[in-house]
């Protein structure tokens, strides 16, 4: 008996350590490829999505909402909130804690002076950190400043697990915080810059410049960026993107591609560590391509209303209508809010449900709201159209009641 209990205690331990194992190597982003079920993408990227730039659609999730760092990634939401908030004629004069940075940086001096807009393409082109300090300190009055309205700016477009600290993507503590994303989060920042910012030209003309000289306001020290994004020369209809690289973050990526009427953005984190650092290129293909070739677009406007969508209503205790009856009313389709149509896998369906009141009390005025119709796919709604009274009926009140008594006594009478 104790032969068999040892036996067992020893068979214990030996799958405890085998799951403990099989767990730190789902953690290790170096060695591990990860491949979707449900999909089968092989990806090297410890987190990925793929979205629909006009929706924010997720269509490929991998680890989407771990928080990670994201590295110069940052540097797209430094651009927008500039582009948002500032004059980029401005002149930003360095401070010493600017030109501390480390590499990448411009090697810009303290005391110096540079046009906002130079900086932009240093910022966006050649990653330097010393620039998007200087960015951030003109704009935000402080680097601290700057990070509020850039986690304001994240909380707007919808990200849920973001924390800014840096405008440069430094790896960065601050209390319990630490500079972070997500890879939907990331996606999303990226959909905003470029299908939803009032600045959104301004984004990617900067973003898809392949070279940009400039100088100091003096004149005395002239500069050339070269844009490192190597996914612009990838792709046929790549739009934009951004690199990054930390020793905590690994390489990380996120990019865009309008093609065909589809525009879908990319989002890596902790996509591989030296030297290994064309594995965003291979999963930024990859996601694309999945995209291409299987999402195509699909308006509501193809799928038949329901039948009894506009059929009339009945309304109980309406004027006009004997006590206790009830009077039908017309429904008509009214506003419709959301969008007009998604891009779907061959697979996948969109669901028209109608809710619609059958009976309804007065009064009812002209244009109050007795149904609706949904468009879902998967779990969320996209489209809803009102359904609504096309005419009002007021109520049957004591007033009525007395004169509709009178009327009937009156009658008999004669």
């Amino acid at each position: 008996m104790e032969n068999n209990i040892s036996i067992f205690n020893l068979l214990r331990r030996i799958l405890l350590t085998m799951l403990v194992a099989a767990l730190c190597l789902v953690s290790c982003p170096l060695s591990v490829v990860y491949a979707d079920e449900e999909v089968n993408l092989r990806l090297y990227a410890k987190a990925a999505v793929l979205m629909d730039a006009d929706t924010g659609r997720v269509l490929y999730d991998r680890c989407g909402d771990e928080q990670l760092p994201m590295a110069s990634t940052t540097k797209i939401m430094t651009l927008i909130v500039t582009l948002e908030n500032a004059n980029l004629e401005d002149i930003v004069e360095v401070s010493s804690y600017a030109a501390s940075m480390p590499p990448v940086h411009l090697g810009m001096r303290s005391g110096e002076q540079y046009r906002l807009k130079d900086l932009l393409y240093s910022l966006m082109l050649e990653s330097h950190n010393d620039s998007a300090v200087a960015i951030a300190e003109h704009v935000g009055g402080t680097v601290e400043q700057f990070a509020a309205i850039m986690n304001q700016k994240a909380e707007e477009i919808g990200c849920e697990h973001t924390n800014y600290i840096t405008p440069n993507g430094l790896d960065a503590t601050k209390g319990d915080q630490v500079h972070s994303t997500t890879a939907r989060d990331l996606a999303l920042v990226m959909s905003y810059c470029i299908t939803k910012s009032p600045q959104k030209e301004a984004f990617l003309a900067i973003t898809r410049t392949p070279n940009y000289a400039f100088a100091d306001v003096s004149g005395k020290r002239s500069f050339s960026c070269t844009n490192h994004n190597a996914f612009l020369n990838m792709m046929t209809g790549a739009l934009s993107g951004k690199t990054g690289f930390t020793g905590n973050a690994g390489y990380c990526y996120v990019g865009a591609l309008r093609q065909d009427g589809k525009t879908f953005v990319v989002a890596l984190l902790a996509c591989g560590w030296p030297n290994h650092k064309t594995y965003k290129w291979s999963d930024t293909r990859t996601l694309m391509e999945y995209g291409l070739n299987n999402y195509n677009y699909r308006s509501f406007e193809e799928i038949a209303v329901p039948d009894k969508a506009t059929d009339e209503i009945l309304v109980y205790n309406a004027k006009g209508s004997a006590i206790g009856s009830t009077e039908p009313i017309s429904v008509e389709m009214a506003k419709s809010t959301g969008i007009d149509g998604l891009i779907l896998r061959e697979d996948e369906t969109i669901t028209v449900t109608l809710y619609k009141m059958r009976t309804v009390t007065a009064p009812v005025e002209k244009g109050q709201e007795v149904g609706y119709i949904s468009y879902m796919a998967g779990d969320q709604e996209w489209k809803r159209i009102s359904l609504v009274a096309a005419e009002g009926k007021e109520a049957v009140d004591f007033e009525w009641c007395v004169r509709q008594v009178l009327e009937k006594w009156l009658m008999k009478e004669t």
